[in-house]
């Protein structure tokens, strides 16, 4: 296997959380070469933007998304993967069910955020219709969770 570390965040339309965690990690990243970075939806629609609130969080922090398209989750995509962290407990259980091949690649992305949610518990909320503030709050959760995201696949491999 290659050192190449390859991460993908999985939500369900792969326009709002995983786009915006797969710009997050690319910039905490971007001296690193050993590392990959990418994301894919469970009931994603191929060739779609992100979302205007996503592009406008990332841009706020001088991460980008160029070129970026949404796509489903396939076999192919989580054979790539090296980890694989699901926004919601949701999303892990479609991946098991699916694609239960790869389960020892799934991790829900809460767990390393450190940030615990009652109303949500370990899934990060959705927050498409929810206005800017929705998407900084989720901002949050990716912010606390890629030091420790980045520590563990380091640790792995």
């Amino acid at each position: 296997m290659s050192d190449l570390k390859h991460v993908l965040f999985v939500c369900t339309g792969n326009t709002c959380r995983s786009p915006m965690a797969e710009g997050l990690l690319r910039l905490a990243l971007a001296d690193r070469k050993d590392f990959s970075v990418s994301s894919a939806g469970v009931a994603a629609s191929k060739g779609g933007k992100a979302s205007s609130e996503t592009l406008d969080v990332l841009k706020k922090r001088g991460a980008s998304l160029h070129g970026f398209t949404s796509r489903p989750v396939s076999a192919a995509i989580l054979a790539e993967a090296s980890h694989v962290f699901a926004m919601t407990e949701g999303h892990l259980a479609n991946l098991e069910a699916r694609f239960p091949e790869f389960a020892d690649k799934y991790f829900l992305l809460r767990e390393f955020s450190g940030i615990t949610n009652k109303r949500d518990g370990t899934d990060v909320p959705d927050p498409i219709g929810m206005g800017l503030a929705a998407y900084e709050e989720v901002a949050k959760v990716f912010e606390a969770a890629i030091p420790s995201i980045i520590a563990y696949v380091d640790a792995e491999k």
